[in-house]
């Protein structure tokens, strides 16, 4: 009676498919504090070259926000995985910019990483298998023993493919941006454009998203 009891409760408390997605994308995501981590060695790297023109600076400089980012988390033994992913960014995006003496290789990795993410979205999309169900899967406790347990739920399948074709027009906007600035060798424009493009335009496709979540009421 009392697993009776708590399966009522959980389904009393996600009784719709927005609310459940919205509860487990903050989860998956890590909520603003990851989305920093995730941006913040970047935006150093940034401001460094536009102040100073300086490659190994900007490399330093990014290498070790991610590294003092990384030692904040240890300190307050938090989760080390959005840390690490950002760290590996800035790395790549170091070895790139190092290896070939131009500024403007280091925002090739992010180029390269927005292309293959883009074909990967609307891909899942068109054949029905969007990226954010996979969210989804791994963060909800009823698809414990079933990650694709989601794909069984028609509601969840169109509630996640609209939720996924926010992110491959958000893939879209920045290649459209970036590709013709790395062509022409627009070091300046590149360090712009990878700030506006990055917090700013995630914050938006996420409010967006939000959106999409709070006004939809489609039951499970």
């Amino acid at each position: 009676m009392a697993a009776d009891d708590e399966g009522l409760a959980s389904v009393r408390a996600h009784d719709t498919v927005e609310r459940l997605i919205r509860e487990r994308l903050a989860t998956v995501l890590g909520g603003w504090r990851g989305s920093l981590e995730a941006a913040l060695p970047t935006v150093v790297f940034v401001l460094v070259w536009v102040v100073r023109a300086d490659l190994r600076g900007a490399v330093i400089a990014s290498l070790v926000t991610a590294a003092l980012l990384g030692v904040a988390r240890l300190v307050t033994r938090g989760t080390m995985q959005f840390v690490l992913s950002s760290l590996l960014g800035t790395a790549l995006a170091a070895y790139f910019a190092m290896r070939s003496g131009r500024a403007e290789a280091a925002f090739l990795p992010g180029i390269l990483i927005s292309a293959g993410y883009f074909v990967a979205t609307l891909l899942s999309v068109v054949t029905r298998w969007p990226v954010v169900g996979f969210l989804v899967g791994m963060a909800e406790p009823d698809y414990k023993e079933n990650p694709l347990g989601w794909r069984q739920d028609r509601a969840m399948v169109r509630v996640c493919n609209r939720l996924t074709l926010v992110l491959v027009g958000l893939f879209a906007v920045r290649l459209l941006v970036a590709v013709p600035l790395y062509l022409a060798g627009q070091v300046a424009a590149l360090g712009i454009a990878k700030i506006v493009l990055g917090w700013p335009l995630y914050l938006a496709a996420v409010g967006l998203m939000g959106a999409i979540l709070v006004r939809g009421r489609t039951p499970r």
